[in-house]
């Protein structure tokens, strides 16, 4: 179990993640997870109210399993193949974040200064939520994928559209960080 639960260096993780991916071209499939929230309205009857969800979600079948599977593994990792849920942050930075207020930062994934029910309850928490939400919703639909579909997928195809858009995700994190991100909690 040791070794499972250590950090798996590049060249054990790398390869693995090749091989995925080749499965994946392989079938004729698309590594990737925003199409699938298209997928789940098209499931659900969308397509009664917009003419962009009439669709065969059949299709799609196979990326619903793949959702699911993500889910499950996410859940086994953290709960039980996980040591402690601290991240190893630089020293640097955990200052930097509870300089604007995140207490806890480093010692969870997600901090609570944005994610707990209580903060969501305040017009800023929720607003924040909301507007992230959109914001991503529409990006991933406008850019034709998501941040994993695009870096993984696309530039191991060498598709110059993905090339552009992990282009386009590094310069709206570093947007997000050194600007966005201190006015909105500094």
């Amino acid at each position: 179990m040791d070794f499972i639960l250590q950090p798996w260096p590049w060249f054990v993780s790398g390869p693995l993640i090749a091989i995925i991916l080749f499965l994946f071209f392989h079938f004729g499939k698309n590594f990737g997870v925003s199409a699938n929230l298209e997928t789940i309205c098209t499931m659900a009857g969308a397509g009664k109210v917009s003419d962009y969800f009439k669709k065969d979600w059949k299709e799609r079948d196979w990326a619903i399993v793949f959702l699911v599977g993500l889910t499950i593994g996410g859940y086994i990792a953290v709960n039980y193949l996980s040591v402690t849920t601290e991240i190893d942050l630089n020293p640097i930075t955990v200052n930097e974040l509870a300089d604007l207020g995140f207490a806890d930062a480093g010692k969870t994934y997600v901090p609570n200064e944005i994610f707990s029910i209580e903060n969501m309850q305040t017009l800023k928490g929720f607003a924040i939520l909301l507007i992230a939400g959109i914001l991503i919703g529409f990006g991933t639909r406008y850019a034709d994928g998501c941040t994993s579909g695009h870096a993984i997928t696309g530039l191991s195809s060498f598709q110059l559209p993905s090339l552009i858009a992990v282009i386009g995700f590094f310069i709206g994190g570093l947007v997000m960080t050194w600007i966005l991100f201190p006015l909105i909690f500094g």
